[in-house]
């Protein structure tokens, strides 16, 4: 019985190399490849894949989000992440989101055909490559709250815009802002934007 598979993938030339990648297995149907990602649930209602192959674009929350409403809407269907980079701390968010399946842009052609056979089997797959990767990472030292405040420090938002969408005094978001920057041991605010985005904890 064929695997099938439904490919969320932006660029045309990648998901035509990842299709052709998958077809050559003789187990594995690639039933639908898509360029846009926010119709990935709808796709996967459509076409009823085992597996959905969604390359994270270096925007790997907003996957995430899509990794969680398709395991809600369709939980027979697993979802196989393609991702950059990834720390300890994004391991345990992807599988408290019921992620099925982790994969490093840079892995081996073979890992990507692994990968799928597991998640249709129910398993979940982690590429050995990222999760060793994901161990040699440093961990996030920060909360949440500094996270949410970080990132949007990141988007350019003032301070007090920042303390109005989070409900926050001005004041604790110059402290939350202050503790990622001696948690990081950055120079300013820039350089712990940095720090966090090169650790992956943006």
């Amino acid at each position: 019985m064929l695997i099938r598979v439904l490919l969320v993938e932006e660029a045309d030339l990648v998901r035509g190399a990842l299709a052709a990648l998958l077809t050559r297995e003789k187990d594995i149907e690639v039933v639908a490849a898509s360029p846009e990602r926010s119709q990935t649930v709808p796709h996967a209602l459509s076409y009823r894949p085992d597996v959905v192959v969604i390359d994270s674009d270096g925007d790997e929350d907003r996957a995430l989000g899509t990794c969680q409403e398709l395991a809600a809407r369709l939980p027979e269907c697993g979802a196989l992440l393609v991702v950059g980079s990834t720390t300890p701390d994004y391991l345990r968010r992807a599988l408290a989101r019921r992620v099925a399946g982790l994969i490093g842009r840079n892995s081996p052609c073979d890992v990507l055909p692994q990968g799928v056979r597991k998640v249709a089997a129910g398993e979940r797959f982690i590429d050995p490559g990222l999760a060793l990767l994901a161990l040699s990472s440093v961990e996030n030292p920060l909360t949440e709250r500094e996270i949410e405040v970080l990132r949007l420090a990141a988007d350019g938002t003032p301070t007090r815009e920042i303390a109005d969408r989070l409900s926050l005094c001005v004041g604790t978001v110059r402290n939350h802002l202050n503790a990622v920057s001696r948690k990081t041991g950055a120079r300013n605010r820039i350089d712990a934007i940095r720090i966090a985005r090169e650790s992956g904890w943006l």
